[in-house]
Formats: structure tokens, C-alpha cells, sequence
């Protein structure tokens, strides 16, 4: 099932956004998604990466963020996991798990 989502472990935000409080508050973290009958939940903990060059790479990666963040601001954060644990999960199928 891995084979059809490519994980990305770095996550980008602002740090005037709650999320950054939240994150800075409890680093550990849960997302989830659901596409064409599979479900991925990611679960670690976030670590910030302060680089130029991880806010660089990520502002390259997602060009719409630009608009709003750039790799010299004090505001761009980009965090990575840590620790991470990715399952995958159908109703079909057992799970599968990745650590990462």
C-alpha cells in the first residue's frame, strides 16, 4: 500500500500560526488523510529545522508558499519527524506499517 503515496516528512507553517504554538507546546503529532478507500495516519513528533536551506528547499517544493513565507523571514518554520510511525489502512485489508 506505500507504494502509492510518497511521504514527505517535513511540514512547513508560520510561526504567528497556533498550530506553531501548539506544536512548540506537544511536538507530538497525529495526521490523517483518506484517498480512493485508504486511510495513512502519521503519528511522531516534530522537530524544527531551522536551515535556510530546509525553508528554501520547502518554499521551492510548494511554490504557492512563497506568497507568504520566505527562507530569511523569522517567521517561516519548517519542523521534520521524528520517531514517526506511518499506517496505512483500508477496509479491505490489514494494515501496513512504515517507520520512518
Amino acid at each position: 500500500m506505500q507504494e502509492l503515496i510518497t511521504l514527505q516528512p517535513w511540514m512547513a507553517t508560520g510561526l504567528s500560526k497556533d498550530v506553531a504554538k501548539q506544536i512548540f507546546a506537544n511536538p507530538k503529532v497525529e495526521l490523517c488523510a483518506f484517498k480512493d478507500g485508504q486511510w495513512i495516519r502519521v503519528a511522531g513528533e516534530l522537530v524544527e529545522d531551522n536551515r535556510r536551506e530546509a525553508k528554501q528547499s520547502m518554499l521551492d517544493d510548494y511554490p504557492s508558499l512563497q506568497q507568504m513565507y520566505s527562507a530569511d523571514d523569522e517567521n517561516t518554520l519548517v519542523f521534520y519527524f521524528k520517531n514517526a510511525k506511518a499506517t496505512f489502512c483500508s477496509f479491505t485489508g490489514a494494515p501496513e506499517t512504515v517507520e520512518f
